[in-house]
C-alpha cells in the first residue's frame, strides 16, 4: 500500500503573536513554524498502517519556514520518501491552494492513500484533505480516529457525539482526514533526525503554478482589548488579608450579617 502524507506548517501557539503592519495576519518573520499537530497524527498512522499491511510512506511538505525540519523527522521516525514542493510560501498559503499545489503533485504520482490531518489551527476556511479529496475526485473520510487493512482496502473508524464510532469500508483510492492516530505520534531524538538528513536527502520539485481561490478573505484582524486588570496586594499577611475582605465585599460576594 502505497500512503502519502502531507505535513503543514503552523505558528507555534506558544509564541508571542503580533499582527503585520495591516493588520490582516500575524507577523510571521521572527515567528517560530512547527509541524501541524494533526498532520503529525496522521503521519503516525500512516506509520503503523504501513507496518501492519507493508508498503510505503511518502510525506511532502510545501516551502514552508522551516519545513525541512519536520520532512526529516518524518524520516527518522520510518517514512520512505520526503518531497518539498518548492516555491514562495513564506507568508502563509491558503487551504485552497494548498489543496491545489497537492492535487497537481499527486496527479504524478501513484498512491493508493492520502492520510492528513484533519484540520490546522490557522484554517478557518474547511479541511485541506477534504478540498483535495474534491479536486482528485476520490472517496473521503474525515475525523478519523483509525484506520486498519480491511479486505484489499483500508476501514476507517469515526467517532461522532457521546462516544458513538462509526466504520466504513474504503477501496480504491481515498483522503482520510485524520484527528487521532491509534498510537500517540512516536517520539524521534535528534540524533535520528541528525542521521535522517545525512542518508536521505530531500527530493525537490518546483511546486504547480495554481490558480486557486483564497476562500476566506480576512479583512482585518484587531488584538483582544483589555477589559479589566489584574490588582498585586501588597504589605504583611493582614493587611493582605483586609484587602482581601474588602474587595469581596464591594462585589457583594459576602454580606454583613445585621
Amino acid at each position: 500500500m502505497q500512503i502519502i502524507v502531507p505535513m503543514q506548517q503552523t505558528v507555534d501557539l506558544v509564541e508571542e503573536l503580533e499582527l503585520n503592519d495591516d493588520g490582516t495576519g500575524v507577523e510571521r518573520e521572527y515567528l517560530k513554524f512547527v509541524a501541524n499537530e494533526w498532520d503529525e497524527q496522521a503521519l503516525e498512522e500512516a506509520l503503523l498502517l504501513k507496518e501492519a499491511a507493508g508498503g510505503s510512506v511518502t510525506v511532502v511538505g510545501i516551502d514552508e519556514t522551516d519545513v525541512d525540519g519536520t520532512l526529516f523527522s518524518a524520516l527518522a521516525k520510518g517514512a520512505d520518501r520526503a518531497v518539498k514542493l518548492t516555491g514562495d510560501f513564506e507568508n502563509g498559503i491558503s487551504s485552497h491552494q494548498r489543496a491545489a499545489i497537492l492535487a497537481a503533485w499527486l496527479g504524478t504520482q501513484e498512491f493508493d492513500l492520502v492520510m492528513v490531518g484533519v484540520q490546522s489551527p490557522e484554517d478557518l476556511d474547511g479541511q485541506t484533505g477534504v478540498i483535495l479529496a474534491n479536486l482528485l475526485d476520490t472517496a473521503h473520510v474525515s475525523v478519523a480516529i483509525g484506520v486498519e487493512p480491511h479486505e484489499g482496502g483500508v476501514k476507517v473508524r469515526q467517532e461522532f457525539g457521546g462516544g458513538t464510532v462509526h466504520e466504513l469500508a474504503l477501496s480504491g483510492r481515498a483522503v482520510v482526514g485524520v484527528q487521532a492516530a491509534t498510537a500517540a505520534p512516536r517520539y524521534v531524538s535528534i540524533s535520528r533526525v541528525r542521521a535522517a538528513m545525512q542518508d536521505s536527502p530531500l527530493e525537490t520539485l518546483p511546486a504547480a503554478d495554481v490558480d486557486a481561490p483564497t476562500g476566506t478573505t480576512v479583512r482585518r484582524l484587531y488584538a483582544p482589548e483589555s477589559s479589566s486588570h489584574a490588582e498585586m496586594l501588597e504589605g504583611d499577611a493582614d493587611a493582605v488579608a483586609a484587602r482581601i475582605l474588602e474587595i469581596v465585599r464591594e462585589r457583594g460576594i459576602v454580606k454583613e450579617l445585621s
